[in-house]
């Protein structure tokens, strides 16, 4: 999108406007159907039922639960702080939205072309920690103040041995460009990042999914402890906020996980180049969706302990472990 590069005149303003119009309707498409994904996976691994009374095989099931969350009244409790309470939710979906616009689809297909791409993703996903914190203070609620400090703490934990993991592959690349970072990753497979990089990939992936705030790692969440978390107080069309950042989280998470390690837009084999980047980035893109879907179906919850020591304990050393055996590998054979 070369627009992007070019003064700002009102025909390229209607573009970025209507480029942000359809990215959000992408956004709205995958998270209405990967709800239905998931369910179908996780039913298949658990040999559960579903409904399917939605058109075939409940093809529907998820638009009309979305519907029927919609129309819910979006109540007030008494005594909330009524500009936090309402502003949370926005600030927690906004910032997992606007971060897809650093990311470079194929080599032509992109938003932004960011020299610090990889810290604006970084940056903008700690942001949403605010408004997950500002949900259950603003709610005037114990459960769900609780709730809210408890993800907080989870998802600080787990930023740290998130950020570190990627450290090892910028100093490969050499850059915080994303487009460059696809760029320096070979036209072979083996090649990627995925495989010197290997630790840091690990750690990334489960990191990652510690910080979506999803099963396994969703103790704010367990109704056995705290209700919904920081978002108990909500209904309506704040609460299908929480829930969209939550989803579009699982698409950022994939896609800078394709881009870092996977080779982004390049086809394994050089054979295979007639194939457009774009739909290999997307084959990659619904394998690592497929694997997050995998272990949340496959995985019981952990505890507190179990939580924090495998954040603290194995991710955070694991991934320091990363960045000085990279230093030694660029600094010896390289």
């Amino acid at each position: 999108m070369g627009f992007v590069h070019e003064p700002m005149t009102w025909t390229n303003f209607a573009w970025l406007l209507l480029s942000g119009v359809l990215l959000f309707v992408i956004v709205l498409v995958f998270v209405t159907y990967v709800v239905y994904f998931e369910r179908q996976v996780a039913r298949r691994m658990q040999l559960s039922k579903v409904s399917n009374e939605v058109i075939s095989s409940g093809l529907l099931h998820t638009v009309a639960d979305v519907w029927k969350q919609l129309r819910k009244e979006n109540s007030l409790p008494q005594n909330v702080d009524r500009p936090v309470f309402i502003f949370a939710p926005v600030l927690a979906f906004v910032p997992a939205f606007v971060v897809l616009a650093a990311i470079p689809y194929s080599e032509r297909l992109y938003f932004a072309d960011l020299d610090v791409g990889l810290l604006y993703y970084v940056a903008l996903t700690s942001i949403s920690m605010v408004g997950v914190l500002l949900s259950g203070w603003a709610s005037n609620n114990h459960d769900a103040l609780l709730g809210s400090i408890h993800s907080v703490a989870k998802m600080m934990s787990y930023q740290i041995p998130f950020v570190i993991s990627v450290v090892g592959v910028t100093m490969l690349s050499g850059s915080l460009n994303l487009r460059t970072i696809v760029s320096e990753q070979g036209q072979w497979f083996w090649q990627w990042h995925f495989i010197p990089q290997a630790i840091g990939f690990c750690v990334f992936i489960i990191a990652g999914l510690a910080g979506l705030n999803r099963t396994l790692f969703d103790l704010s969440k367990a109704r056995p402890m705290l209700v919904e978390g920081g978002r108990a107080e909500y209904s309506g069309f704040r609460y299908v906020l929480f829930m969209l950042a939550e989803y579009t989280y699982v698409l950022a998470i994939a896609s800078l996980a394709t881009v870092l390690f996977l080779g982004g837009w390049h086809a394994p084999a050089p054979m295979l180049v007639f194939i457009p980047g774009v739909v290999w980035f997307l084959l990659k893109f619904a394998v690592v969706v497929f694997f997050l879907i995998w272990m949340r179906a496959m995985l019981t919850r952990l505890r507190t302990n179990q939580l924090m020591n495998l954040g603290w304990k194995l991710l955070l050393p694991l991934a320091l472990l990363n960045v000085f055996v990279t230093a030694l590998y660029i600094e010896l054979l390289r």
